[in-house]
């Protein structure tokens, strides 16, 4: 039958259970679409670093699913009872292992120890044998170093191919070279000792020894002497190219007022001597003083050992020359590029040989032999590691159950303490405008600080999720415990803004409005402050230059301010207009309010959720979808799932200040701020409102009878008088108007009735 596998829920996923060694061993059948991680990073987490590295096969500096069955394999093979993975302890009994070969080793580890009748190895002992053989000139990683020999030559031999072809790292952390790199090292030797070798032979040195000195004086000169010959040409083609070809008047005007010496840069420009349409070049006198020492040194070196003595050279006896250096030059021409091209002739002749070539690869099989016994060491020390550290790497990574059972994650880095909170979800970061791009993802509002100890500075991301955002502000200071217990200097530098629950969500209007009034309160006062002190400063400028004004200007300024504008009747009017209007409004509202009668609350809460409920819904939305995926993903995880941080998991993530249980506390505070009575003249306010709108009858079709303005005030209430004046005056239009005219006799009255 296939494994029976068993699962719980947290954060809003299906994650498997790990009880016992079984459900370990059956890893390798579980669907990796079950997994929490596929991936994780060696570093930056709170797993050691060096048990991260043996299970991290390719080196690749992560950790991979395949990693992870591979190890649980090797659990297979070497622990006897797998239950013990999942048991953290800092050694393990050699009873307990079942790979003969490594219960073996790690006898011979602790008699090296002195603790040869010790029944149980730790970590602390694998750690001292694994340093002590590492730090051993040969230590089994094929790779040496200068250290690695006594022999002088084979030494100096290690030190130059570090130079020239590069070093791996040894295990004791220095720099070595492998066989790879051996082999590069001589293939350049080869290649520049065969140069070397072919430069040595007769036809390529015509003047023996000395061919290397006359090539060069003659190097150095040649381009000078071209020159030279050219100009002559130039003079046999043309008479007057003589004097033109020499030099200009000003230039040698130029040169005689100033002090010259034999390097000056501009004599030296001028030609090699004097222009002869002939070609001959003198030798002895008449020779330009910048160039009369090197040309001395190429007429000893070259000319006289290959021509004999000469007072002048043409230029059919340079050619000669320069067909008895061309094998040399050649030579020299053909010179190889190689890593090698630094050292010396003699040593590449010397590297050349076998000798020295056999004993670096002697050396280097002597180390690689002992792999074997470090492979020992290390099945030891990864026995040991895996007691210790296995069952939390597999909480960690085919599940989140220490995350989610309030252990800490391993990818936690520890706890920032700010604004009267502990947030305990904090991770390293190490570039944080890239880790925001991805985390806010996440929809957690999360808080990027910098935390600084002893001169250095570390990035850590903290998700907020308890509380509100209110005292939240680039640069607030705060203080980070690592998981050492060290404390950090926090400093946040970047916010990514994100809602932390409902309950903030539903207050954010009406702090958004109070804050948009503080704002333009703010604003008019600076404004007007700014305009007095203007109006100050002037003031005190006008009186501070009175004795340079004259009278006039004291008089003007002096003159009484124009007189002040009559009171506009329609600006009062309006304003009277507008203040009946809002108090229409309000009553029109209270009004409606107070007709809905039993249904009065329904109607303040419907009022309530008009303005608060977009943005609670938004939150609810956002915190529905808050998790921690984005935030690893950003560290180099790879999250398998959503896992999610809701409210109730929040707020253990984000601990509140409470006082301790059994605590008392005086609320009397002698510094405390005298208390506005705000609630009493909002009272009062509202009644005022209340008052005013019964009077004018705008509630009376809502109240009984006895109690409207028309029944209490009588012919007093002002809907009584507007009722009775539009009665009159609709009486008045319904009659028609008596016209008396002047002199006119009245009609007799009719007779009474019989």
């Amino acid at each position: 039958m296939a494994h029976r596998w068993n699962f719980f829920r947290a954060g809003g996923v299906d994650q498997v259970s790990l009880r016992d060694g079984k459900d370990v061993l059956a890893l390798g059948e579980l669907d990796q679409k079950l997994w929490v991680a596929l991936a994780m990073p060696v570093v930056g987490v709170d797993i050691d670093p060096a048990t991260l590295a043996l299970i991290d096969k390719d080196s690749d500096g992560r950790v991979r699913v395949q990693d992870i069955l591979e190890t649980v394999t090797w659990i297979k093979d070497t622990f006897k009872n797998p239950d013990d993975v999942l048991r953290s302890a800092p050694s393990i009994k050699l009873s307990a292992i079942a790979d003969a070969k490594v219960v073996a080793a790690a006898k011979v580890m602790l008699k090296d120890l002195g603790k040869a009748d010790a029944t149980e190895i730790s970590v602390d002992d694998t750690s001292a044998i694994t340093k002590a053989f590492a730090d051993t000139v040969l230590n089994g990683d094929g790779i040496v170093i200068p250290g690695s020999t006594d022999d002088a030559d084979l030494k100096k031999l290690i030190e130059d191919a570090i130079t020239a072809v590069g070093s791996v790292t040894d295990r004791s952390g220095k720099p070595g070279i492998n066989q790879a790199l051996a082999d590069e090292m001589f293939a350049a030797v080869d290649l520049r000792a065969a140069w070397h070798k072919k430069g040595a032979e007769a036809a390529q040195l015509p003047l023996g020894a000395a061919t290397a000195g006359a090539f060069g004086a003659f190097a150095v000169v040649r381009e000078k002497i071209d020159d030279f010959q050219t100009r002559c040409k130039i003079a046999a083609f043309d008479p007057r190219g003589a004097s033109a070809m020499g030099g200009k008047d000003d230039e040698l005007v130029a040169l005689a007022t100033r002090s010259l010496h034999g390097d000056d840069v501009e004599l030296a420009k001028l030609p090699l001597a004097k222009i002869d349409p002939a070609g001959r070049l003198p030798l002895r006198t008449g020779l330009n003083p910048a160039w009369a020492t090197k040309m001395n040194a190429f007429i000893e070196s070259a000319v006289t050992p290959i021509l004999g003595i000469r007072e002048a050279l043409t230029a059919t006896e340079l050619a000669t020359i320069a067909d008895k250096l061309g094998p040399y030059t050649s030579w020299t021409k053909d010179e190889p590029k190689t890593k090698v091209d630094a050292l010396d002739a003699a040593w590449i002749e010397k590297l050349a040989k076998p000798e020295l070539r056999a004993a670096l690869t002697a050396l280097i099989v002597k180390d690689a032999a002992l792999a074997s016994e470090y492979d020992q060491i290390t099945s030891v020390a990864k026995v040991v590691r895996l007691q210790r550290d296995g069952g939390r790497i597999l909480r960690n990574f085919v599940n989140f159950s220490d995350f989610y059972s309030a252990k800490d994650g391993a990818f936690q880095a520890g706890t920032l303490y700010l604004d009267t909170r502990a947030v305990h979800l904090c991770v390293p970061v190490a570039d944080p405008a890239k880790h925001a791009a991805l985390a806010a993802s996440s929809d957690a509002l999360l808080l990027y600080c910098d935390i600084t100890r002893r001169g250095e500075t570390k990035q850590i991301a903290a998700a907020l999720t308890n509380g509100d955002s209110d005292n939240i502000f680039v640069g607030r200071n705060g203080i980070f415990y690592d998981r050492d217990d060290n404390d950090w200097d926090a400093t946040i530098v970047k916010i990514v803004s994100n809602p932390i629950s409902v309950r903030q969500a539903f207050w954010s209007p009406y702090k958004k409005l109070v804050r948009m009034i503080e704002e333009t309160v703010n604003k008019r006062a600076a404004a007007a402050d700014a305009e007095a002190n203007s109006k100050v400063a002037s003031a005190g400028a006008t009186v501070g230059t009175v004795d340079k004004v004259g009278a006039a200007s004291v008089t003007a300024a002096a003159a009484p301010p124009p007189a002040a504008k009559k009171v506009d009747l329609g600006v009062v009017a309006a304003i009277g207009l507008a203040i009946g209007g809002i108090g229409t409004l309000v009553g029109a509202l209270l009004g409606m309010m107070f007709g809905l009668g039993k249904w009065l609350p329904l109607g303040i809460l419907g009022i309530v959720l008009v303005i608060s409920g977009p943005a609670m819904l938004l939150a609810w939305l956002k915190l529905r979808r808050r998790n921690l995926g984005p935030i690893l993903d950003a560290n180099g995880w790879a999250i398998n799932s959503r896992a999610r941080i809701n409210v109730a998991f929040g707020a253990a993530m984000t601990e509140l200040a409470k006082l301790p249980p059994g605590s008392t506390r005086r609320l009397d505070d002698p510094f405390a701020d005298k208390k506005t009575p705000w609630k009493r003249w909002v009272f009062f306010i509202l009644i005022l409102v209340l008052a005013g709108t019964w009077y004018l009858g705008k509630l009376d079709s809502y109240l009984p009878a006895r109690v409207t303005s028309a029944e209490v005030l009588g012919d007093n209430a002002p809907v009584v008088k507007k009722a009775k004046a539009a009665a009159e005056a609709a009486a008045k239009a319904a009659s028609p108007p008596i016209v008396v005219v002047p002199g006119a006799v009245p009609a007799p009255a009719p007779a009474p009735a019989p």
